[in-house]
């Protein structure tokens, strides 16, 4: 008779965070920030409300662990591409394709509340939000500073151009209109934003 064996902790501890994670992402789309509880999270992922408790220090941790995860997974799934702006020679086209992919995960309504909520929070809580920063911003904006770096080496953008500056004319907008809702964000804008901030940054006349 082979023995008993003892039930893997770590598997059991991984399934109820993601269980948490789906949770409060959920919760947050259905009934907004403000109205999702601990407890509320705890329900509906099938745990004890102590064991969130135990884990992490309130409902925006929860949240900002959350979309660390999802992007994780995204970027696993994606493999190396995941990591990195596609890089054929046309920063244009190369830049539009990025942009309009933010444009349709700003749009996404499963992300777009978690993601209103913590950017809220984060202007609340300096805490969490140097962390929102830290963790889900920076890495992304990496991105845009190595892409608009090989551009220069290629001779596409000037060599006086900061990339870091650079990337803010190109999300700014985006994030602008995204945050205050003035008009719809869509495919168009984002094409026009690129086409604007390269006539800046090209090393050619501009058009």
């Amino acid at each position: 008779m082979s023995p008993h064996k003892a039930p893997d902790s770590s598997r059991r501890s991984d399934r109820s965070r993601r269980a948490i994670y789906d949770a409060a992402l959920a919760l947050v789309g259905e009934a907004g920030y403000a109205r999702t509880t601990i407890e509320g999270i705890a329900a509906r992922a099938g745990v004890g409300k102590q064991t969130i408790y135990r884990w992490w220090p309130s409902k925006a941790a929860v949240l900002m662990e959350a979309f660390i995860d999802v992007g994780t997974r995204a970027a696993e799934e994606a493999g190396d591409a995941g990591y990195a702006i596609p890089d054929t020679g046309d920063l244009a086209a190369d830049l539009k394709l990025v942009l309009r992919a933010t444009v349709d995960e700003l749009n996404d309504p499963v992300t777009e509340a978690p993601t209103r909520a913590l950017a809220a929070e984060g202007i609340i809580d300096p805490v969490l939000g140097a962390q929102f920063v830290e963790k889900l911003l920076d890495p992304q904006m990496q991105l845009y500073v190595t892409r608009l770096r090989s551009a220069q080496e290629a001779g596409e953008v000037r060599d006086d151009i900061d990339p870091r500056i650079a990337l803010e004319l190109l999300i700014a907008p985006l994030t602008h209109r995204w945050l205050l809702r003035t008009l719809p964000l869509t495919h168009e804008y984002a094409d026009a934003v690129v086409d604007l901030t390269l006539r800046g940054l090209a090393t050619g006349p501009a058009e």
